[in-house]
């Protein structure tokens, strides 16, 4: 049995290897050995997602948050939303990806990462005025001067 530091050290090592060629098979042998099913099928998401496989990226992504990866490790859920939503815009599931986006709570390991995301999902959906205004807002806290201004500009977009 792979200790967890153990397991994380192999998850990095895959993710820092420069071979996408075999990224998938390297990573679907790490979570096999994953110290919990939910965190295998995470990263084993990640790397079909990182090679343009993202139906089979949804599946895994899926199978993780049905496995209970936010009671896991609250980290990489935050960032599962923020892959999962990406891969559902990607295969034309908009609605679906702004809907998991909205519904998220913020979590630091993300930043504005699940703002940009939702900021792309609403343009795909032609929705661009809330598009830009999420984008701003997700800048606003970012901003040494003007935060007020700016504010009340990205409100103005769908006011």
């Amino acid at each position: 049995m792979t200790s967890r530091a153990e397991w994380e050290q192999r998850v990095a090592a895959v993710w820092n290897a420069d071979d996408d060629a075999t990224l998938v098979e390297r990573m679907a042998a790490v979570a096999a050995d994953a110290p919990h099913p939910s965190l295998g099928a995470f990263e084993l998401g990640g790397a079909y997602d990182s090679t343009g496989r993202e139906a089979e990226a949804l599946v895994r992504y899926e199978a993780a948050v049905a496995g209970g990866i936010a009671d896991v490790d609250p980290e990489r859920a935050a960032q599962l939303v923020v892959q999962h939503a990406s891969t559902l815009r990607n295969v034309g599931r908009v609605d679906d990806a702004i809907a998991l986006l909205s519904s998220a709570p913020p979590h630091p390991s993300t930043g504005a990462a699940r703002e940009v995301f939702l900021a792309l999902a609403l343009h795909s959906a032609g929705r661009d005025a809330e598009a830009l205004r999420t984008a701003i807002e997700a800048l606003v806290p970012t901003l040494p001067r003007y935060r007020r201004s700016v504010a009340a500009y990205a409100r103005a977009l769908t006011d």
